[in-house]
C-alpha cells in the first residue's frame, strides 16, 4: 500500500467552483426555481394575479405552482392592491412570521405608492412596513408583467449570497423597520 503516490494538482485546478459549480449557485438554482408565494391580494391585483395562475399564463411553469396561505410555508410575500393604514401591521406581521429568506413583490400601483388613493386611510406604498424586493407596476398590471415580476424576483434568488442575510447592511435595513 505504501506504493501509492497521489499526485499534486496543478495550479489553477482546485479550491471552490472547480467541478461543476459552487455550492451557493445549486442553492440557488434550487431556491429560484422553487418559490412558494403567499398572495396578499385586497383589490383588482388580485383578480389579474387569479388568471396569471390560470391556464393561459401558467404561472407553475416558473416554479411557483403551490401558492401557499400559511406565513410559515412561504417564501414570498405578493402584497396586490390597495393596503389600508390599518393593514400596515397585518402585512408587517405576515411577513415576520415567514421564515428566512424571505423575499417581497409590490403588484400594481396601490401596493408600490398607494396609487390612485392619496388620501388619509392607504398607505403610500408597502415599503413604508416592509422591505420590498420587486415592484410590479400597473393599475391593475396585465399577467404578462406580474409573471415578469416573478423572473425578476427569481433573478434576484439565483444571484444572492447565502452569507447575506447575515450581513451587517441587511440587519440594519431591518432595524430601520423596526424589525429584530
Amino acid at each position: 500500500m505504501s506504493d501509492i503516490q497521489i499526485a499534486q494538482s496543478p495550479p489553477g485546478l482546485e479550491g471552490q467552483g472547480f467541478f461543476a459549480t459552487k455550492i451557493e449557485q445549486a442553492i440557488g438554482l434550487a431556491r429560484a426555481n422553487s418559490i412558494w408565494p403567499l398572495p396578499f391580494a385586497t383589490s383588482c391585483c388580485g383578480i389579474e394575479f387569479m388568471a396569471t395562475m390560470g391556464s393561459n399564463y401558467d404561472l407553475a411553469r416558473f416554479g411557483s405552482e403551490r401558492l401557499s396561505f400559511s406565513p410559515r410555508q412561504a417564501d414570498l410575500l405578493m402584497v396586490m392592491g390597495t393596503i389600508a393604514k390599518k393593514m400596515g401591521p397585518v402585512v408587517k406581521q405576515v411577513y415576520l412570521q415567514m421564515a428566512e429568506p424571505r423575499w417581497v413583490i409590490a403588484v400594481g400601483a396601490c401596493a408600490s405608492s398607494g396609487g390612485i388613493f392619496d388620501t388619509y386611510s392607504v398607505l403610500q406604498g408597502i415599503d413604508k412596513v416592509v422591505p420590498v424586493d420587486v415592484y410590479v407596476p400597473g393599475c391593475p398590471p396585465r399577467p404578462e408583467q406580474i409573471i415578469d415580476g416573478i423572473v425578476k424576483i427569481q433573478e434576484l434568488i439565483k444571484n444572492e449570497s447565502l452569507r447575506r442575510r447575515n450581513s451587517s447592511e441587511y440587519k440594519a435595513l431591518l432595524a430601520s423597520y423596526g424589525i429584530q
